[in-house]
């Protein structure tokens, strides 16, 4: 393969590394100019499990995307949902490899027009001169919260849950069509433009600006400026398999060569310079009319003015945050309204302990609370946020002797939680760790473990939402909706939940005539299956649109138990199942 491009025909390259924390290398890749090809594919399972699904996946999508027999966006929809049948079907037959799959990025091109074909967190950029832009969204917490502009790609980048995805290739049946499974798009490709597909051993350590950087440097050498990527992703620490396709048009490099300006040699004129320099002073003062040395002391005594006001100004803005504080323990909410109140919890914050905060927060305001354990219970008062510092830096726990949630909300509206979390322990027994009761509460990358009773349980008219938490090693159920709620819950981790044999509690259960809407969710290894609901009317929608591990339908969502009657356990996992990239 040519590094350049000749004749203005596309040029590629590509190379794939084990990182530096890895012996194995779970990544493929595909680069097929010829047939114009190209793929990143991510495996998942450990030991021999990620290899194999991801080298399943690159020989299906090499040899069926060879075969033009329909439009490409149907062809690729049955690439990877043929791919996925094969790996999931190699799992059921050969017990060891039982929970493999894989994330993949596919592009195929026809012309001047790019079909994407993706599911997981391998991502595709599109480059033009100074510009990259991420076609593709992750299926994943943290990606998700990226793309929606919620938190910055630095943020995403650390974010402790970055590995954690909510969509593969192999993992459970799926078909073509099938809502939720794989995205397809179709972008424009024209010769002074360039495409890069990578795993996220490359997004999750070298920045996307970088990434343009490196790839405008080598511009006309796409096999030098895949080292070069790679190389940077081991520099920044190399934590997994990274892997790059490099796609050039046949004008990119020369492109770029036009569009940078040639710098003006001229200098200024000294006419214009006369005319902006200021009027002299000191010695030429004695020719100044009479007039003139009116206008000039006027000038001279607004410039001091301008001064003074200046020097008032800035002590302003270096004391409104004093002045914030104080309204705030004043009780004076809106005594300072240009930026949101903001309540800091911790060690070198305003306050010790969050109950303390509590007690003069108004509606409108934020308490954040830095690192470490606090007691509880708490309870979220309506329009305030109560947010983690650090994702997961803050931890609940209840004294013992305490039986009430650890967190509730009853009634609250506009309420929002973000970033704690709520353990349970043998010294510190937690019954129920997060109640929402006839409230409207916004819950986000909550992680709650150790509840005896339930992980969550919403109840009454609720109408809150769920979102991106985890709920595991629960004793009882994960989450528990009864009543007439209808909260989402969306693209949360619900993990082996009721798991002691007394118990067999299933990942959610649902009663009396709540509808909770379910979308994204991973459930996997709950001892009593994934859901119970008191009918099967909604099974076959909720079974689409979340994950179930190995799960089928029928394990997945059942009616609970009869009166007497023990509940099957579910089946005993062949590996730890995390939502995440083994090892990472």
């Amino acid at each position: 393969m040519k590094n350049a491009a000749r004749n203005g025909n596309p040029a590629a390259a590509a190379g794939s590394h084990p990182g530096r924390e890895r012996e194995n290398n779970e990544d493929r890749v595909l680069s097929d100019p010829e047939r114009g090809i190209y793929a990143v594919v991510d495996g998942v399972g450990g030991e021999s499990g990620g290899e194999i699904a991801a080298q399943t996946a690159v020989d299906v999508l090499r040899s069926r995307l060879s075969r033009r027999t329909t439009d490409l966006d149907r062809l690729i929809r049955e690439a990877i949902a043929l791919a996925n049948k094969q790996i999931w079907e190699r799992a059921q037959a050969e017990p060891a490899l039982q929970g493999m799959s894989c994330v993949l990025t596919v592009a195929v091109l026809d012309g001047a027009r790019m079909t994407v074909g993706h599911v997981g967190d391998s991502r595709l950029y599109a480059l033009r001169r100074g510009e990259i832009r991420k076609v593709t969204r992750d299926h994943s917490p943290v990606g998700m919260r990226e793309d929606a502009g919620e938190i910055s790609e630095a943020d995403a980048m650390r974010h402790p849950r970055r590995n954690e995805i909510f969509r593969d290739v192999g993992s459970a049946p799926h078909e073509p069509d099938e809502e939720g499974f794989i995205d397809v798009h179709q972008v424009p490709f024209d010769s002074e433009g360039a495409f890069l597909i990578c795993s996220d051993g490359l997004s999750d350590m070298v920045p996307s600006a970088r990434i343009l950087e490196i790839v405008e440097a080598r511009a006309g050498n796409p096999q030098a400026a895949v080292r070069e990527l790679i190389d940077a992703a081991n520099a920044a620490g190399g934590k997994d398999n990274i892997s790059v396709v490099l796609v050039e048009g046949g004008r990119y490099a020369a492109s770029l060569r036009s569009s940078r300006p040639a710098s003006s040699s001229a200098g200024i004129p000294s006419a214009v310079t006369a005319r902006t320099a200021p009027p002299l002073r000191g010695a030429g003062r004695a020719r100044l009319s009479a007039g003139e040395r009116i206008l000039d002391a006027l000038t001279s005594r607004l410039a001091i003015f301008l001064y003074v006001l200046g020097i008032l100004a800035a002590l302003a803005f270096l004391f409104q945050e004093p002045l914030r504080q104080l309204a705030a323990r004043l009780g004076l909410g809106g005594f300072v309204e240009d930026e949101p109140v903001v309540l800091r919890v911790g060690p070198e914050g305003d306050f010790r302990t969050i109950a303390d905060a509590l007690e003069i927060v108004q509606p409108g305001q934020t308490i954040e609370v830095a690192p470490g354990e606090y007691s509880g219970p708490v309870l979220l008062p309506d329009g305030v946020s109560l947010v983690s510092q650090v994702s997961r830096g803050a931890m609940l726990r209840l004294p013992p002797g305490i039986a009430d949630p650890a967190v509730s909300a009853e009634g609250s509206s506009g309420a929002r939680l973000a970033g704690f979390r709520i353990v349970g322990s043998p010294e510190s027994p937690l019954t129920v760790g997060l109640r929402l009761a006839d409230s409207a509460v916004e819950v986000e990358d909550v992680e709650i473990a150790g509840a005896s009773v339930a992980g969550v349980e919403i109840a009454g008219a609720d109408r809150s939402s769920l979102r991106q938490c985890f709920i595991h090693d629960n004793p009882g159920t994960g989450i528990i909706v009864r009543g007439r709620a209808v909260p989402q819950l969306q693209q949360n981790l619900i993990l082996r939940n009721g798991t002691p044999k007394e118990a067999l509690r299933p990942g959610i259960e649902v009663l009396d005539e709540a509808r909770p809407r379910l979308i994204e969710n991973r459930i996997e290894e709950n001892g009593g299956h994934g859901i119970w609901m008191p009918s099967l009317e909604r099974a076959e929608e909720i079974f689409a649109f979340n994950t179930f591990g190995s799960l089928k339908r029928e394990q997945a969502i059942r009616t609970p138990p009869k009166p007497g009657e023990a509940p099957t356990p579910a089946p005993a996992p062949q590996r730890p199942s995390t939502g995440t990239r083994r090892g990472r």
